[in-house]
């Protein structure tokens, strides 16, 4: 293996960084754009939950596929055609012009972007020794914070000054340039390309499925990052302006709070999971003290506490992926030859969650009379859900590699 450098960081880690700072712009901008679609189209809230939701059932598409495609050709082939997919979906969407065309071009966008954290994580996975994996993952995790970032009140600037669909066209050479970055500079590696058969591969998906641990961590990541994604991604937004009486710019500069927060609190996060575990402590326990930060937030949320935002979105962002840790111990437990596999298929539990919690927000909505009481019964089922499953991880062991 190549030895850990300024060169590795930058030729073969950073460029998959930036495919995912893409994926989060791409996942957020609709939140700072609703109000344009809601006023162009006539939008109801299901309408709009759908609409972007359809981005994430994109993501549920591809990721059994995209597992055994990182584990056989590698990350960088992989993620140059979908990249190259996502621009298409994208230069669809700045034309669409009734509501269906919008949620097919954002399906196809998810499509295209659905591999950029695995393949980062398969990148790290490759790259960097399983003791760093956690703070890896994370420093890839800050860079879809920038992009949750560039995603919010920026976005909404520029679509304001120049209209939302030429905004998607920048999108559109934004992300060609980033497929074409990651194909021209990632080094090529011997073992990019596995001959490794068809029936093997899927074989090793059997035994991903039937492994508890599979099981203890891939429900807590679906249900809090699940959450975390489905909310900070349009319901944050909708819920200060149709809540808490705030306009759309007044919301997205909020949503900038909960952007930082999220990047400081990623990078954070593995940094201290990255020293604990070196004094032998677990990543359960930074889950852990994360998840109780996360729900208080929820539980200001659900009952409107008069609590300052910017307090909420500083403790929501800064704790909301801590889950994401989960990643780590599945590569860990899975080793190098079936981690793209592993962290793919619970990656598609967690998208498959993040669709249905943001559709079904919308849903609740609609059919509660009252604004207030539908948010506080949408978000409090979701909270409930997390409980549940943090309580099933924690009762797990996760010390042992897979033998």
């Amino acid at each position: 293996m190549m030895p850990l450098s300024k060169q590795v960081l930058l030729r073969a880690l950073a460029p998959f960084a930036a495919g995912y700072f893409t994926s989060y712009l791409f996942r957020v901008v609709n939140a700072a754009i609703s109000d344009d679609l809601i006023a162009e189209l006539g939008l109801s809230n299901t309408d709009l939950g759908f609409m972007t939701a359809m981005y994430l059932y994109g993501f549920v598409l591809i990721q059994l596929p995209l597992g055994l495609l990182l584990d056989r050709f590698g990350p960088r082939l992989v993620q140059t055609f979908l990249l190259l997919v996502a621009a298409a979906g994208a230069a669809w969407f700045s034309f669409a012009d009734h509501t269906l065309s919008l949620a097919l071009a954002r399906f196809l966008i998810g499509l295209g972007l659905g591999g950029c954290l695995m393949s980062a994580f398969k990148a790290n996975a490759m790259w960097l020794p399983s003791d760093r994996l956690a703070l890896g993952n994370s420093a890839v995790v800050t860079f879809g914070a920038l992009g949750f970032l560039a995603g919010t009140y920026p976005a909404n600037l520029l679509a304001d000054l120049i209209g939302w669909r030429p905004l998607f066209w920048l999108l559109t050479l934004f992300t060609l340039a980033v497929a074409a970055t990651i194909f021209l500079v990632v080094p090529k590696r011997d073992d990019d390309h596995r001959p490794v058969a068809l029936s093997t591969q899927l074989r090793g998906y059997w035994g991903i499925f039937l492994d508890p641990v599979f099981w203890r961590v891939a429900p807590v990541v679906a249900a809090i990052s699940g959450t975390f994604i489905a909310t900070q991604s349009l319901w944050a937004t909708r819920w200060m302006t149709d809540v808490m009486g705030l306009d759309q710019q007044s919301a997205n500069a909020q949503l900038m709070i909960l952007g930082l927060a999220f990047a400081v609190g990623s990078l954070s996060t593995g940094l201290i999971a990255d020293r604990l575990q070196r004094h032998g402590i677990g990543l359960k326990t930074v889950v852990a003290g994360a998840f109780a930060l996360f729900a208080a937030a929820q539980l200001a949320m659900i009952f409107a506490l008069p609590l300052p935002l910017p307090v909420i979105w500083i403790a929501y962002g800064f704790t909301g992926q801590a889950a994401n840790l989960g990643y780590a111990t599945l590569a860990t437990h899975f080793g190098r030859d079936l981690a793209g596999r592993a962290q793919s298929a619970a990656n598609l539990l967690l998208f498959l969650a993040s669709a249905l919690f943001q559709s079904g927000t919308g849903w609740v909505l609609d059919h509660v009379g009252d604004v207030d009481r539908g948010y506080q019964i949408a978000f409090g089922l979701l909270l409930v859900l997390e409980v549940a499953a943090f309580a099933w991880y924690a009762a797990g062991r996760y010390d042992a590699r897979r033998p």
